[in-house]
């Protein structure tokens, strides 16, 4: 039998929740004045889900539609979706990425995070600044490269991806229609691989 002293606290720190999206990490949980005991009765009972160390999130929210890339915004607030993540979330790739590649500055802090797996590149601030849009999911804002960077990041990190996953992202992007072709080549000198990507852009358009 729960007691009405622990009903009413469950109740409220699941206000709480309601009132942060759905997700909260462990030191918002402790200033928020919701104990330890409280969240962990919460987790046993399944009324709240851990999704990452430190990070949780309250069941009765709809189903994460994106739940490995909401935990790696929340956890790590620098990172941004790179290369094949970046490709699988703008659907210019038929890869599935068993891990979340990300970006993040070259003097960054490294990220402590157990699940999920991430692959991290570290890029000058040119590199990391350029091209970063803000999309939203489960009330979580994701920071991801524009389609434009990301097909140009592919070609710049050829050796590391592959030329067939650059070319395959091209001819989806030049599919998908909104060709912006000046931005393509102005990101393309910004990474010193105009010279590389134009033949490729100029074969197929």
């Amino acid at each position: 039998m729960i007691h009405s002293n622990s009903t009413s606290a469950v109740e409220r720190a699941a206000k709480v929740f309601r009132q942060h999206g759905g997700i909260m990490r462990m030191a918002e949980v402790i200033r928020a004045g919701i104990t330890r005991n409280t969240l962990y009765a919460m987790r046993d009972a399944g009324q709240v889900e851990q999704l990452a160390r430190g990070l949780y999130r309250l069941a009765e929210m709809p189903s994460l539609s994106q739940s490995d890339l909401v935990t790696v915004a929340v956890k790590i607030p620098q990172a941004v979706i790179y290369l094949i993540s970046a490709l699988a979330f703008h659907e210019l790739t038929t890869q599935i990425p068993h891990e979340v590649w990300i970006a993040i500055p070259r003097n960054g802090e490294p990220p402590r995070l157990n699940y999920p797996p991430v692959r991290v590149s570290r890029l000058n601030m040119s590199a990391y600044g350029t091209g970063i849009e803000t999309h939203h999911s489960d009330g979580v804002a994701i920071r991801v490269y524009s389609r434009e960077k990301s097909l140009v990041d592919c070609f710049s990190r050829r050796n590391q991806v592959g030329l067939d996953v650059a070319l395959e992202a091209l001819k989806s992007y030049l599919s998908q229609g909104n060709v912006k072709v000046d931005l393509l080549m102005e990101y393309a000198k910004a990474l010193r691989v105009a010279k590389t990507m134009r033949p490729y852009l100029e074969a197929l358009l």
